[in-house]
């Protein structure tokens, strides 16, 4: 087993996926095509450490459209927003360009589907995270929160009748299975999303840390407290039976952590930057543990296209990272 000898394993993949990586790159290409301020709604994705910078550059994060004067260019956060706040936006007099993750788009288009089509929509995923905000703001009736199993108990809806599923992309495949699985037997007619909603880059990066857990005594899990996938990554660890730790700055670690610990594994949440995990990473060999090992993993090579009206030619000579 070669990955013994190495006392730091990187899970693979880790990091950015295609969604956060087109997001981050639209507001940079905004920024050099229409100078700041830039407005995005919302936290462009959930990272202090990519939110902090892109502050300091002149973007200015709003939760409210009455934020943005006439005449700026706003950007929509990948995350996506509800139909209002599309239409709304639209009556100003504003650029505005949208960074929603095409595979959170295509949730998007199938609960508008769906719902023109009479069909109740149960949308499983987390209250009050920004993604279940916007899909559920697609239609303006007749879709339903199912966080738990006992959200599924209340439903009255008719168990005669077609009911449809979608979920949040960040989820893990595990735990919505049992959710799915109840819904299954409630509903005879249930309609599932023809390709499961929770994206690539989400599962990879789980599967990756299923494959890490067994050679590794703690786990690191690089990524903000308000990133959902992040927090899958670190739960998923946890219940495999390793001590994890959720860390977000290289200030958070702590030496007790890695007390009589062989070999710690490192992997990273779909909106953390490289470079943030590279120097956790660094903190972690000044802390005794010295030798790295990335271990064999899916290499992801989607790339989504910019929306039109951006040149990313003007980007070619900046640092993505």
């Amino acid at each position: 087993m070669g990955h013994l000898e190495a006392d730091i394993l990187l899970a693979q993949p880790r990091g950015f996926c295609a969604g956060v990586e087109r997001a981050i790159q639209i507001v940079q290409v905004a920024l050099e095509q229409f100078g700041a301020p830039i407005y995005v709604r919302h936290q462009i994705i959930h990272n202090a450490r990519v939110i902090n910078d892109l502050s300091e550059k002149g973007v200015v994060f709003i939760d409210e459209l009455d934020e943005v004067p006439d005449g700026s260019t706003l950007i929509f956060s990948a995350h996506g927003v509800s139909s209002e706040v599309k239409y709304l936006a639209s009556l100003r007099n504003l650029r505005i360009f949208d960074a929603t993750c095409p595979l959170v788009n295509k949730v998007h288009v199938e609960v508008q589907k769906l719902n023109a089509s009479g069909i109740p929509i149960l949308m499983i995923g987390h209250a009050g995270h920004p993604e279940v905000i916007g899909t559920m703001g697609q239609v303006s009736q007749q879709i339903y929160l199912i966080e738990n199993l006992m959200d599924v108990e209340h439903l009255t809806l008719d168990v005669q009748k077609p009911v449809a599923y979608v979920t949040q992309t960040t989820l893990s495949i595990d735990e919505t299975k049992e959710i799915i699985a109840v819904l299954k037997s409630k509903y005879p007619l249930l309609i599932e999303p023809k390709k499961q909603d929770i994206c690539y880059a989400t599962q990879n990066r789980q599967d990756a840390v299923k494959e890490l857990v067994p050679y590794v005594d703690v786990m690191l899990v690089v990524g903000s407290a308000n990133s959902s996938n992040s927090n899958r990554l670190k739960e998923l660890s946890a219940k495999l039976g390793v001590d994890s730790y959720l860390v977000d700055d290289p200030k958070q670690v702590q030496p007790e952590w890695f007390l009589d610990k062989k070999r710690v594994g490192v992997t990273a949440g779909a909106s953390a930057p490289e470079s943030l995990t590279q120097e956790i990473i660094l903190v972690v060999q000044q802390l005794g543990h010295k030798t790295i090992k990335t271990l064999p993993g899916i290499v992801e090579s989607t790339i989504f296209s910019m929306p039109k009206g951006l040149d990313k030619k003007s980007l070619q000579n900046q640092d993505l990272a």
